[in-house]
């Protein structure tokens, strides 16, 4: 029966139905495996929710006086003290809310900097492998993006940013790994070209699940940088958030981290200091996403050192697995040795009327989510994938069992995959009229 102003009366058994089944319609992490490239989507360990559930640290208001909050400063000193030690850089901010602020504010720091020397420069270099959002934070910086290209390997391409290395250039953006999942072999060369120039190294961390525990930015003469805690240091990722894209910087540009900074004060408290007169300013409120901060110490002190680099082994171990098993079936534009992630292409597949976008409907079928989709630009119809430690061989086996049927499917009856996916509770989408006329909520008949 209709209830007040055309809402439907329903039991509580209904009610509770609907939303656990709808529950179940949903693919997450602790479902299956999730090989979104780039994104690390790897399973969070239920002891961070508990720790982070702790009611001193869920409870603790954020306007409350550093005598009563010592102990969420200390979770937060450490974190700060613990990204610095990992990535061999001099001092830390956790106040960006994801990677994307993290570049901003790098990309303001450098600036700052530049303008203190009296020229702030006009053009910011960009590999064509970096990820999508290094543009947008240098151009909101106010400088003119000008594009490194990528030599035969897949790298940067060195005579390149010879070339675009002048005396206008503020900083590379660079993604290390780079979005192909390889190491930049030359960094050390990259960063000297920029150096010379008068330049800063940015470089994106958020691949840093590759090296973490094994290789630290900083030691390759990097400036600035962020990184991922809801990627790399494992803390729930996915629909939106929640996120933290900590930044971290050489002794050159510490003095203009944003502020409030956490200092030790007599005694060995934890005090919220603003004294920093060429610091960039707040860049968000409060110390940064405290909940997730929280997650990140849980998972680094759990795993300690060894433990870290046994991710960064695992995860690269899976990639090049991924790599090995596939590479046959699908093409590899950019052949090497793979970090995080391998890109495959749809051209063998294509030559069967098949498209990538095809590939991935067909997957959801076998009950994995698809991999990021047509990115990095360079490779067309691209499949990102990036397994994570998290999946062990079975897993991977099962992925690998997938892709090939859906190869077979291309070639012997295409259309199978140019209709799926066939077994979920809604058909294909038109993906342009949901992202530009989605429904968000539901509304009563009139």
């Amino acid at each position: 029966m209709d209830g007040l102003a055309g809402m439907p009366e329903l039991s509580e058994v209904d009610v509770v139905r609907h939303f656990t089944r709808l529950s179940t319609w949903n693919y997450g992490v602790d479902t299956g495996m999730y090989p979104l490239g780039s994104c690390t989507m790897k399973y969070n360990p239920k002891i961070n929710e508990v720790v982070a559930r702790i009611a001193g640290f869920a409870h603790q208001h954020p306007l409350a006086p550093a005598e009563a909050s010592q102990g969420s400063l200390l979770v937060l000193k450490l974190f700060e003290e613990a990204l610095c030690e990992i990535t061999g850089m001099t001092a830390c901010s956790l106040q960006p809310a994801a990677g994307a602020q993290g570049e901003l504010t790098g990309m303001m720091m450098i600036r700052a900097r530049l303008e203190e020397r009296g020229n702030p420069r006009r053009r910011v270099l960009i590999p064509d492998s970096a990820h999508g959002t290094n543009p947008a934070s240098a151009a909101l910086c106010g400088y003119e993006v000008v594009t490194v290209g990528s030599n035969e390997r897949g790298l940067v391409d060195l005579d390149g940013l010879r070339r675009a290395a002048r005396e206008d250039a503020a900083a590379l953006m660079l993604t290390n790994p780079n979005t192909l999942g390889l190491f930049e072999e030359q960094i050390e060369e990259i960063v000297r070209i920029v150096h010379d120039a008068g330049g800063f190294v940015y470089m994106d961390g958020a691949n840093m699940n590759a090296l973490v525990g094994i290789a630290r930015p900083g030691d390759m003469g990097i400036d600035v940088m962020h990184i991922n805690v809801h990627k790399t240091l494992s803390t729930p990722h996915g629909g939106g958030g929640p996120g933290a894209g900590p930044v971290l910087v050489s002794a050159e540009l510490e003095p203009f981290l944003p502020v409030p900074r956490i200092v030790r004060v007599a005694d060995d408290r934890l005090e919220a200091s603003v004294d920093a007169p060429r610091s960039v300013g707040r860049v968000r409120a409060f110390f940064g996403n405290f909940g997730v901060i929280v997650r990140g110490l849980a998972y680094v002190a759990a795993n300690g050192p060894e433990g870290l680099r046994e991710i960064a082994e695992t995860a690269v171990l899976n990639a090049n697995y991924l790599a090995e098993r596939l590479g046959e079936t699908y093409d590899i534009p950019y052949r090497g040795a793979f970090m995080h992630e391998v890109v495959f292409s749809d051209k063998w597949q294509r030559a069967c009327g098949v498209t990538n976008a095809d590939i991935a409907k067909r997957l959801i079928d076998y009950g994995f989510h698809p991999p990021t989709m047509s990115f990095p630009l360079i490779v067309p119809g691209a499949l990102m994938v990036e397994p994570t430690e998290s999946n062990g061989r079975e897993e991977l086996d099962i992925f690998v069992d997938a892709m090939k049927s859906i190869d077979r499917e291309a070639r012997e009856n295409p259309s199978i995959l140019t209709g799926a996916p066939h077994l979920t509770r809604i058909g294909r989408l038109d993906e342009v009229a949901a992202a530009r006329r989605p429904v968000l909520r539901w509304k009563p008949e009139t």
